[in-house]
């Protein structure tokens, strides 16, 4: 019988050199979706291709063979030999296949422990395999069961509520302290890459208006584009402190640039309204006595890693609540997939029995030509009671031994006792 199965490498088994490699845009994965079903051997397939992860999803008689298929044909654009990706596959399959794709849709294999992207790259890959006609019913039950339990997860844990970067943890500070940042005035100090992160998060959350200023006028105006602001003339910005919320300073200076005197003069005409500096620099860009000014608040780098650590080790302990609920979730799947897989038994059963049931009925009808309609009703009656009765307890148990893992013995034994799956019928 079909066996459900995943296979792949990912950023725990392999290097990005190869995973690189590997990866496939969406057109080409198309074409490889329609040649790798095509084939026969795999009777639905799903492939997810990040760059932190290439696995195949797939229900076939024979995994491995599934397997080799796959991954020999997604390693041909490349020109990678399947026995340079093959020592660095992982299979599992039944329930380990299912707790894998639940786990990989919550962001619990992630490389960033509860980060949001991979749930929509999952959900890309299952559109693209469904318009290439290779999901069939136990595949679109397993990954619609894995999005409900992503968000699950999301809705029940605080797995992906807790910053872990450093632009992140600087906008979780800032909102702690504004309340809310629509509306909130940035001026970015320099044009470093995590700076200008920072920024980007903070205008993400509604901070507007944004200025920036460089000691490169090029590069100023560059990054003022981006982030539909303005750009500052490097000499001028301490003028515009007075109007600002939120300072991000990243420049690369050998001493600080912020002078506690600079500040000082902006806070006059204030009324007390808080005044925010995010330091990335390192060395740092604000002069530590900034921070003792009142209504001023400054974090530099440390002070943000510390709550990025912070952070981590309560997405940890998140991490632990989202295991419990995916492992309870793939209890629960599992059960009704082991249903699932004797329902067509049942059904092959009750369609052979039914037909025996119709030919002796009209054999009947046939030694009694003047059976009235009441008679014949009763008749219909009996016999379809009959077959319910005899119905009754081989579903049931084909149903309790499914959930005990011996499903596949005993509906082989059915079909052979009855007849079923293309045998004649009795005569």
């Amino acid at each position: 019988m079909p066996e459900l199965f995943v296979s792949g490498l990912s950023h725990k088994t392999a290097p990005i050199a190869l995973r690189e490699q590997l990866a496939v845009e969406e057109d080409k994965l198309r074409e490889i979706l329609v040649d790798v079903h095509g084939a026969g051997v795999l009777s639905e397939v799903v492939i997810l291709s990040t760059c932190n992860r290439v696995e195949v999803y797939g229900v076939a008689d024979v995994p491995g063979e599934a397997r080799a298929l796959a991954f020999r044909r997604l390693g041909q654009h490349r020109g990678l030999d399947l026995s340079q990706v093959e020592p660095l596959l992982y299979t599992k399959s039944g329930a380990e296949a299912i707790h894998h794709c639940f786990r990989v849709a919550a962001s619990l294999d992630s490389m960033l422990l509860g980060e949001p992207q991979i749930l929509g790259q999952v959900k890309d890959a299952f559109a693209l395999a469904q318009h290439c006609q290779a999901v069939g019913p136990l595949l679109h039950h397993l990954w619609t069961q894995a999005f409900a339990v992503a968000k699950k997860v999301r809705t029940e844990t605080e797995l992906a509520r807790h910053a872990v970067s450093v632009s992140y943890a600087a906008v979780e500070l800032a909102r702690k302290i504004f309340g809310t940042l629509e509306g909130k005035a940035v001026l970015l100090i320099g044009a470093g890459k995590m700076g200008e992160l920072a920024a980007k998060q903070l205008v993400d959350q509604g901070a507007f208006p944004v200025y920036v200023t460089n000691r490169t006028w090029a590069r100023a105006q560059e990054m003022a584009r981006a982030l539909s602001g303005t750009a500052v003339p490097f000499d001028a910005w301490a003028e515009t402190l007075a109007t600002m919320d939120i300072v991000i300073t990243s420049t690369g200076a050998t001493e600080p640039i912020v002078r506690r005197a600079d500040v000082e003069r902006c806070l006059q005409g204030r009324r007390s309204r808080p005044l925010f500096f995010i330091d990335i620099g390192v060395p740092r860009d604000v002069e530590p006595g900034v921070n003792e000014l009142e209504a001023v608040f400054c974090y530099d780098i440390d002070d943000l890693r510390q709550v990025v650590e912070s952070n981590l080790r309560e997405r940890l302990r998140e991490a632990q609540k989202a295991e419990a609920l995916v492992e309870r979730e793939v209890v629960k799947f599992t059960a009704r997939a082991q249903d699932l897989e004797v329902v067509p038994t049942i059904v092959s059963l009750r369609e052979r029995l039914e037909a025996i049931r119709r030919g002796e009925v009209e054999k009947a009808y046939g030694v009694l030509p003047n059976a009235d309609a009441q008679t014949r009703r009763a008749i219909e009656a009996m016999s379809q009671a009959i077959v319910n009765k005899i119905l009754h307890t081989p579903t049931v148990k084909l149903r309790e031994l499914s959930r005990g893992g011996h499903v596949r013995s005993w509906t082989e034994m059915v079909h052979e006792l009855f007849g079923l799956g293309g045998r004649g019928e009795e005569k």
